[in-house]
């Protein structure tokens, strides 16, 4: 046998990541390019060190202050009802969110659906669960197409759906009556995951899947710290769903699994929403300017309601890439063949970006 006696369906994979290069313009895993201010530091830093006191005895397992004040937050774009605690969520990201649930309700005999192009990390989360992964197709525009979306639910069976809204990587934002036929389609024995990483960023107009919580008792709707509330290094994401679905996480989920100071800093991070989302329209506004400058240039652009936009097509996009870093910016090289995918970031790397992309295309042409 060959060593480690690593899984066979494991040997040869290479894990998950973007590259971490030390460049002058970082615009490749879509995070807010805005730090807090020293006032939110300050907070956070004092709630760490009350946090340190209490590390000789195991943090609060149901976390029940940081879930009130998710609650809160979330119940702002839940409609009347609003978000109850007791139907929140929370993890080290929302990557630990998304495979807990994959433990919970995946595994051998289950099967996980999800729309292609999409999230890559969504069939590693099948495959660490033993889950079978099906990958349906994205019309030409990366829309969902709902009919062909609900006959395959309706042929697959699925108990899990993972539907990304806005979508990465293209940025597609999902309508209202796609989560509801599917919520419908899938029915009692299965559940419908709206991955609102990227939801802050949606434009006007678009609502949020949490409006639906209340008329469909097999949807939940995932969220995070890492985007819009510049939290990418604090590790936390969150889920709002019926409670009983948020009893059944408990069955799979490690003893203790947010510590003290994560409890406590993401606390303090919430009490600082306004600041740490107060450049958020801003960075729409610069994604929409971007969005127009990549059309006028000639380029495919996928609509987009998260704080990235892809872009293309190119014969060789590896190229480009290595062009643009070559150039001192890094973007990200994922999607569909062809495509290039770039974060929004601050006026002064957006000038960078556009600068380094029509050099590369001098030296192409």
């Amino acid at each position: 046998m060959t060593w480690p006696p690593l899984r066979e369906e494991l040997r040869g994979i290479e894990p998950y990541g973007a590259p971490q290069l030390d460049v002058p313009v970082q615009l490749n895993v879509n995070e807010n390019p805005y730090g807090p201010s020293p006032a939110c530091i300050a907070d956070i830093a004092a709630a760490a060190g009350e946090a340190a006191a209490t590390l000789h005895r195991y943090p609060d397992r149901e976390f029940v202050a940081l879930r009130t004040a998710l609650a809160g937050y979330l119940s702002r774009d839940a409609g009347e009802r609003g978000i109850a605690p007791e139907q929140v969520w929370a993890a080290n990201g929302s990557n630990e969110v998304m495979l807990q649930l994959l433990q919970a309700f995946g595994g051998p005999g289950r099967t996980a659906v999800s729309f292609a192009p999409t999230y890559s990390m969504y069939p590693e989360y099948a495959r660490d669960t033993n889950t079978r992964w099906v990958a349906g197709r994205r019309a030409e525009d990366f829309a969902l197409d709902l009919d062909a979306a609900r006959d395959l639910v309706k042929t697959e069976q699925p108990s899990v759906i993972l539907l990304p809204s806005p979508n990465n990587p293209t940025g597609t934002a999902l309508p209202p009556e796609a989560v509801g036929v599917l919520c419908e389609a899938a029915g009692d024995d299965g559940i419908v995951v709206v991955d609102e990483a990227y939801g802050e960023f949606r434009r006007a107009g678009v609502p949020s899947a949490l409006e639906l919580l209340a008329s469909y008792r097999n949807l939940v709707v995932t969220r995070t710290m890492s985007k819009a509330f510049a939290g990418a290094g604090l590790r936390l994401g969150y889920l709002a769903a019926a409670p009983e679905i948020c009893d059944a996480i408990r069955v799979v989920r490690l003893p203790y699994h947010l510590s003290a100071v994560t409890q406590a800093v993401a606390l303090a991070a919430l009490r600082h929403a306004p600041e740490l989302l107060g450049k958020v329209d801003d960075l729409r506004r610069e994604r929409d300017a971007l969005v127009a400058w990549l059309r006028a240039e000639g380029y495919d652009v996928a609509d987009s309601d998260a704080n990235f936009v892809l872009f293309g097509r190119f014969a060789d996009r590896h190229a480009v890439w290595q062009g643009l870093l070559d150039r001192g910016v890094l973007i990200r090289e994922t999607g569909p063949e062809g495509w290039l995918r770039v974060s929004v970031g601050t006026p002064d790397e957006m000038a960078a970006f556009r600068a380094a992309l029509t050099d590369v295309d001098g030296e192409r042409a």
